[in-house]
């Protein structure tokens, strides 16, 4: 067999055992793995810089070499990760319904693990811990592709990971990682019905793309993050400039940066100018529409194309709007139905936007680089999902559980 297969099977036999496992028992293996990541942390930033070193030798993009760089303090703050996740309710085995039928039989509708679960992703190693352990700690099993571009850095994490479950009673063959770099390796996983219960991707749009085509396993969809943040007529000049920078620069690289700015026209004659200064100096590229070439000259044109993109990079797209009807419609065109914002004083304005807007995080005031499962208090988060069945937004430790039925009965049979 495969290593994709041979390492699917290990998973699956390991997740009957996962069933078993009380709460105290998967919160003493993860704090094992997060106490070995920091014990190990010399060897695990070894990998990663050998990861990083053959990145820049074929040219990777200084935004993906973020996203893929390990340091002491990102080490520890994965590490806290963990154990945050062991501080969280473990949301399986509650008993959710409970009722009896006329008949006698008693029903109780109950919270279980989904099983296998496999993610395929790109280059943050983060992924590989988070992944890990809000899988384990639903009692899930889990079976990781990560990209080529981290190939040492995952494939020395998940060495750690599985040495600290040697003494713990969470069976090391729960974790699983996938070394085979090449397409058919993800091919493959996504045809494992019967092995993997659903397939999670995490990455750019082509990933996610080409996993919910070709998936014949069910596929939770994290999407793409074109977002975008409207300015109101009106909003406050320095709440406005404040929340536009962080959304842009503070981490361009991840899916909830800001890829389109939105001003409205009055903002923009007073505003903009200033904004775009700010922008410039933290060395945006600025690709904008005829209006704001008008009062930014320095902005390259925009196209459609452009407005469809992901940048994950330090480029942003601006538009003057007329008002909010143009804005709404801006993004209902070209998002992704991931994050957006407006920044405005206007109560009525702000309830129409919230209301109007199809996306998975809706914010008024507030900077979209907070659509995270840490900022929404679930600790790691497996991804975002941008669908709307069965889970959407920041995916928690309650997405990855799915329920069964416990019937009691007494000798019913059905007439």
């Amino acid at each position: 067999m495969s290593e994709v297969r041979d390492k699917a099977l290990l998973a699956k036999q390991a997740a009957s055992v996962m069933n078993r496992l009380t709460n105290g028992q998967k919160n003493e293996a993860l704090l094992r793995m997060a106490d070995r990541l920091v014990a190990e942390q010399a060897s695990i930033l070894a990998a990663n810089a050998a990861d990083i070193e053959r990145g820049r030798g074929s040219g990777t993009s200084e935004s993906l070499l973020d996203r893929l760089a390990l340091n002491e303090a990102r080490i520890a703050g994965i590490a806290e990760g963990l154990r945050q996740i062991v501080e969280l309710p473990d949301p399986t085995g509650k008993i959710l319904e409970r009722f009896e039928r006329p008949n006698g039989l008693v029903i109780e509708k109950v919270s279980v693990p989904l099983g296998v679960v496999g993610i395929i992703y790109e280059a943050r190693p983060n992924v590989t811990v988070d992944a890990a352990g809000l899988c384990l700690k639903t009692g899930n099993a889990v079976v990781l592709r990560g990209g080529s571009a981290a190939l040492e850095s995952n494939a020395r994490i998940v060495q750690v990971l599985r040495d600290a479950l040697s003494d713990t009673a969470l069976p090391a063959d729960a974790l699983q990682l996938v070394e085979d770099p090449s397409r058919a390796s993800v091919d493959e996983m996504l045809r494992l019905n019967g092995l993997l219960d659903v397939v999670i991707p995490r990455g750019g749009a082509s990933l996610i793309r080409n996993v919910v085509e070709n998936a014949t396993v069910p596929v939770i969809e994290t999407g793409a993050g074109i977002c975008h943040t409207y300015l109101d007529e009106g909003a406050q000049p320095q709440m406005a400039s404040d929340i536009v920078m962080n959304a842009k620069v503070q981490r361009p690289s991840v899916c909830n940066s800001l890829e389109t700015l939105l001003v409205h026209e009055s903002f923009a004659q007073e505003h903009l100018r200033g904004l775009a200064d700010r922008l410039l100096a933290a060395n945006v590229e600025l690709r904008g529409c005829e209006r704001t070439r008008g009062l930014v000259p320095e902005a390259k044109p925009v196209t459609d194309d452009d407005f469809a993109t992901e940048y994950n990079d330090y480029i942003l797209n601006i538009r003057i709007v007329p008002g909010l009807d143009e804005a709404l419609a801006h993004i209902s065109r070209f998002g992704t139905q991931h994050s957006e914002c407006i920044v405005t004083e206007n109560p009525d304005r702000a309830s129409r936007f919230l209301q109007d807007v199809d996306a998975a995080a809706v914010y008024h005031n507030a900077s979209t680089r907070f659509t995270d499962g840490f900022e929404f208090g679930y600790g790691a988060e497996i991804g975002i999902s941008t669908q709307k069945l069965h889970a959407r937004g920041p995916m928690g430790l309650p997405a990855l559980t799915s329920t069964k039925f416990l019937v009691y009965g007494s000798g019913q049979i059905r007439g």
